[in-house]
């Protein structure tokens, strides 16, 4: 028989169940699955040797939790994924409004229900999944809102004076008793609430209205915070951050792989965009670099952060300008061109936060900007280097390159030309495939004509062409034959 399907409190402790504290079940269940080697925060990367293990710790030693990060950094996936440590049910008195333990009953209902019933006390039981709360800390969230305030009407039909706890309508945190409870962004919550955190961390007193009622609440507390809001918008009262177990510092990946895992599982993208739309690998890495230098740039706000929604949405948009393209065309299937990065720019200017000469520059400015910052950090791993002091006479692999330019009126990418006459327009650049066969020997074929695009950016980049967009797509041009015709 499965203990869920016991109905009275007498069944259930013939059945041997034992009662603990909600911290006590987390570490419990988290020694067993470290023990059998098994994942607890699956989808979470990056943070294997940083903050999982910190995170555990936390729970082994039965702490509350402020996890403090900047915007996009997973706190709040971290929280929710603490419920996969929670027992799968857990019994509670029958219509207790806190979910009672029956064998440690705080609440009057559920003291006086089983003073009354003794064994034959009825219990339900609490599924893993409904044992989440979460609350978004805002300026006008209420002492009433989280604690709990005394009801008028209950007070009228019970006819008991408002000083009898059985008149209080409960809040958030006593409803979320032997649960996880997190408020997201703890710093935008008022002094004073915070203030009302104290006691409900530490000793289990509420009060309310004027009365003191000893409510010793089990309840495993996760805050999560911004370090931007210490400055511009809030602080966490320190005595409240004295109750606080642990603070663990979460960060943004570290390397491009991970951001690539990260934005591979997050990105939400349609069927028929998966198989009509082909990614190359080395267009995946630019994406991600756009946000590593939009975290270095000194257009953007440092202490805002970056956000890794900023590659997902832009991958999003990366493959839905390619779709676009063959709606147009009418073409069954393409490849993800670096043209198309131009369509990831509303992506970028809604995600970051700009310093003084960012705004003057403009946030369509600045995005451009990233992105031929990330073509020309990965130049150098793809083709020989250009440095930015060399002779006027110095031999380059990129002067027949550069000479080709030179002769034409002007080379033009267009943003709807169908796969065939891009790819011929690239082909008939005899200088630019011979740089290819000579340096991406270990490149697939298929992503040939995108290292092609990159490679004509990345000279544009590195100040040896010129690019000029225009309505219908890009146009290259020597550099100096494009200052000339300029004149």
């Amino acid at each position: 028989m499965k203990i869920e399907s016991i109905t009275t409190f007498g069944a259930l402790k013939k059945a041997g169940y034992q009662p603990q504290s909600i911290k006590e079940e987390l570490r419990k269940n988290l020694v067993s699955k470290i023990r059998e080697g098994e994942n607890v925060f699956k989808g979470i990367w990056g943070y294997e040797d940083s903050v999982i293990p910190e995170l555990e710790r936390a729970i082994l030693s039965r702490h509350n939790i402020n996890l403090l990060g900047l915007r996009g950094q997973a706190k709040t996936r971290l929280a929710r994924l603490m419920v996969n440590l929670l027992d799968e049910y857990i019994p509670f008195v029958e219509g207790s409004e806190i979910h009672d333990d029956p064998f440690h009953p705080i609440s009057r209902y559920a003291k006086n229900l089983l003073e009354e019933k003794k064994d034959a006390t009825p219990i339900s039981w609490l599924a893993r999944e409904e044992r989440f709360y979460e609350k978004l800390a805002t300026p006008d969230v209420t002492v009433a809102d989280l604690i709990g305030d005394v009801d008028p009407i209950k007070a009228a039909n019970l006819k008991l004076s408002y000083a009898d706890d059985r008149v209080i309508h409960f809040g958030m945190i006593p409803r979320a008793n032997r649960c996880i409870f997190v408020i997201n962004e703890l710093p935008d919550l008022q002094a004073r609430i915070q203030v009302a955190l104290f006691n409900i961390l530490q000793e289990g007193d509420v009060q309310i209205r004027g009365f003191k009622l000893r409510l010793p609440l089990d309840v495993q507390f996760v805050f999560t915070a911004n370090p931007e809001d210490y400055t511009n918008r809030g602080s966490i009262v320190t005595p409240l951050k004295d109750r606080i177990g642990s603070q663990i510092l979460t960060h943004y990946p570290e390397d491009l792989e991970t951001a690539k895992k990260i934005t591979h599982q997050e990105a939400q993208l349609d069927a028929r965009q998966v198989e009509q739309i082909y990614v190359p690998d080395l267009a995946k890495e630019l994406l991600e670099q756009i946000s590593f230098e939009a975290r270095d740039s000194e257009y953007v706000d440092a202490k805002s952060g970056v956000s890794a929604r900023m590659s997902i949405t832009a991958f999003e948009n990366l493959l839905s300008t390619a779709e676009r393209r063959i709606l147009k065309t009418g073409e069954k299937s393409t490849t993800v061109r670096l043209g198309d990065f131009l369509g990831v720019i509303p992506s970028i200017t809604g995600k970051i936060e700009l310093v003084y000469e960012g705004e003057q520059e403009g946030a369509g400015y600045v995005a451009e900007n990233l992105l031929e910052a990330a073509v020309k950090t990965l130049f150098p791993s793809l083709f020989p280097g250009i440095s930015k002091l060399e002779r006027k006479d110095a031999i380059t692999p990129y002067d027949d390159l550069i000479a080709w330019f030179f002769e034409q009126d002007g080379f033009e990418l267009l943003d709807e030309e169908g796969d065939g006459e891009y790819q011929n327009k690239l082909d008939a650049v005899k200088p630019l495939n011979d740089l290819i066969a000579e340096h991406a020997r270990d490149i697939p074929k298929s992503d040939h004509y995108f290292l092609k695009e990159l490679l004509l950016w990345g000279l544009v980049a590195h100040k040896k062409l010129s690019k000029h967009r225009f309505k219908a797509g890009l146009q290259f041009k020597d550099l100096y034959g494009s200052y000339i015709s300029g004149l």
